[in-house]
């Protein structure tokens, strides 16, 4: 499994965990660190002060026999307070960030000018293209199966890595619908050299999500997941109450104020923090329906399984 990513990083296995909002704490983001993949802290539901105690948390989870396991921190560019974000990163000196929802440009010269290593994320081969442009260090091309957030594109991610890749020359990193080792090798196989996982993480014991969400999340069927909020930024849903005030709204032709009036404030910490899955917000990705019946595991099992599936998958092709 070595690669370009494994040697950039640091790490053992080209396997990162998505920083995702309310999930990737610094409990869970120490614990794929420490499992030979590259935990990242998501910074978009956290405050400076609160950044500053998981980067603190984290450095000592993952430091052992003095040897310090890399770590990073996943910033949305849209949030309002991303440069005291950026300046929290910086003073404690942590060696990965991964950027996403804007341009790339406006930070990565910055971090490299501290000695930081940058990836972004984009869900076009366009935006792959412009990346290396911008001077980052790593691609992560995300498929429309991914939960959350994803691209006005809905290019789905076997589509999308390998127009990535012939659109870059720089390592390039999968993401979206990304939960077992013959995933991770499939997603080489079309030109990528690493994969950033969400889902499956967020739902380990690690994870800062709340019970109730990891259970409905183990729970759902095909198709029990959806794209919805186009208008405003496209969101893939689990279906409950939250996802049918959308849908209805969205169905009679809803303006953005209107569907603005429905999210609210703070509706994804309600559904995945707080466990409220009838009135909050829960976002998960597609491949959750593959995860059905499973248990709410530690994230050295899933780790170890991914890359026994791995092997076991590359030598049957073999």
């Amino acid at each position: 499994m070595r690669s370009r990513i494994t040697k950039l990083f640091g790490i053992e296995y080209p396997i990162i965990a998505g920083g995702m909002v309310w999930c990737s704490g610094w409990k869970l983001a120490a614990a794929v660190s420490n499992a030979g993949g590259l935990g990242l802290i998501g910074a978009g539901s956290m405050t400076p002060e609160v950044l500053r105690e998981h980067i603190t948390q984290c450095r000592e989870a993952t430091e052992e026999d003095e040897e310090q396991r890399p770590f990073g921190v996943n910033v949305p560019l849209m949030k309002p307070n991303v440069a005291e974000i950026m300046e929290v990163i910086a003073e404690e000196h942590v060696p990965v960030v991964f950027t996403s929802a804007g341009s790339p440009k406006k930070w990565t010269a910055w971090l490299h000018e501290r000695g930081i290593k940058v990836a972004h994320v984009v869900s076009s081969s366009a935006f792959a293209r412009k990346c290396e442009e911008a001077g980052v260090d790593a691609v992560v091309a995300e498929g429309f199966e991914a939960g959350g957030h994803n691209g006005k594109e809905e290019t789905t991610t076997m589509c999308l890595i390998p127009a990535a890749r012939k659109a870059t020359k720089l390592p390039l990193i999968a993401a979206g619908g990304i939960a077992s080792g013959e995933a991770i090798l499939a997603a080489q196989v079309l030109g990528a050299e690493g994969v950033q996982i969400g889902t499956l993480f967020a739902l380990t014991q690690e994870s800062g999500a709340h019970e109730a969400f990891k259970r409905r999340c183990l729970d759902l069927n095909e198709g029990d997941t959806k794209l919805l909020l186009r208008k405003l930024s496209p969101t893939r849903l689990v279906k409950g109450g939250f996802y049918d005030a959308i849908e209805e709204a969205e169905n009679r032709g809803a303006s953005s104020e209107e569907l603005l009036d429905i999210i609210g404030v703070g509706k994804t910490k309600i559904g995945i923090f707080d466990g409220d899955i009838d009135n909050g917000e829960l976002e998960i990705g597609q491949v959750a329906s593959l995860l059905k019946g499973k248990d709410i595991e530690p994230v050295e099992t899933v780790m170890q399984r991914l890359v026994v599936e791995y092997e076991q998958a590359l030598a049957s092709l073999q």
